[in-house]
């Protein structure tokens, strides 16, 4: 049985914002509480599926991280609470007071470092497949030795073509090119070391309702750095998506959009229970 991907998805267009010299690029659609989602390595330049899907119910707001697609580096921008900061002032200007965090992959960790530094932001956190713990004796699979191609079919279990059908499931020259400059400002971040240990401490300032969504046959991210997550945080919730058509991966953003847009409108619905307890 082969997976049957999703109608390509026509996106909103690229907006553009400076932040005091910094161009962020995002992508902006649907209404109702705000979601700020943050993309996965190999996830650029792209409103997905699993976006439109959320876009049904909040106000998505997909940007770039810096360095990846359309934001451009900056050479000054070099750690984690550089990124907390930039993505705080962006929050301001957009007019995000208080909103539901997603994360996936890299932009998982960059998501739990954003919690940590203000968890007094967030309705709630979806951490999907996150990079970002030190988990002795399970170590991710190293990204950086493989090609862009290479990297795609490890995270989507070597079913690039079903799940992508015709869309870059080979990519041309620009595409290799824009994935060499993700690959650059991905090792910008999390080159060496690559994880922070600080996170084992820092992540139980996060009180907000949270979940940490692993998949079926992840060969990037051992098993256990998702249960590690879900102990670090004071609200987690697990679950773990599984495949409709073969076991789920590390890129499950791509492979089963639905199932993880119910799982964030159901952390969603948890947090809004909880406020009106208050």
């Amino acid at each position: 049985m082969t997976a049957i991907p999703e109608a390509p998805v026509s996106g909103p267009p690229v907006e553009k914002v400076d932040l005091r010299g910094a161009e962020v690029a995002y992508r902006r659609r649907g209404e109702g509480p705000p979601l700020l989602f943050f993309h996965g390595l190999g996830f650029s330049q792209r409103w997905h599926p699993l976006h439109e899907r959320l876009a049904e119910r909040f106000d998505v707001i997909a940007p770039d991280l810096q360095g990846f697609g359309d934001s451009p580096p900056e050479s000054w921008m070099t750690g984690f609470d550089d990124l907390a900061l930039h993505y705080a002032e962006l929050a301001d200007v957009l007019g995000l007071h208080r909103f539901h965090l997603v994360g996936h992959s890299f932009g998982g960790w960059v998501a739990a470092e954003f919690a940590s530094f203000y968890p007094e932001r967030l309705a709630s956190l979806t951490l999907i497949t996150p990079l970002g713990l030190r988990v002795p004796g399970d170590i991710p699979r190293d990204l950086f030795r493989m090609t862009a191609a290479a990297r795609l079919d490890v995270q989507l279990n070597d079913r690039t073509a079903e799940v992508l059908g015709d869309d870059e499931g080979r990519p041309g020259l620009e595409r290799l090119m824009q994935d060499y400059a993700d690959l650059t400002a991905f090792g910008r971040f999390a080159w060496n070391p690559r994880y922070d240990i600080r996170l084992d401490r820092r992540l139980g300032r996060v009180t907000c309702p949270a979940l940490v969504i692993g998949a079926e046959e992840d060969r990037v991210l051992p098993s256990s750095h998702v249960r590690r997550y879900a102990e670090l945080l004071p609200d987690a919730q697990t679950t773990i998506i599984k495949g409709t058509a073969a076991p789920s991966g590390h890129g499950v953003v791509l492979q089963e959009p639905a199932a993880i847009a119910a799982a964030i409108e159901s952390v969603a619905s948890r947090s809004q229970s909880q406020a009106g307890a208050q």
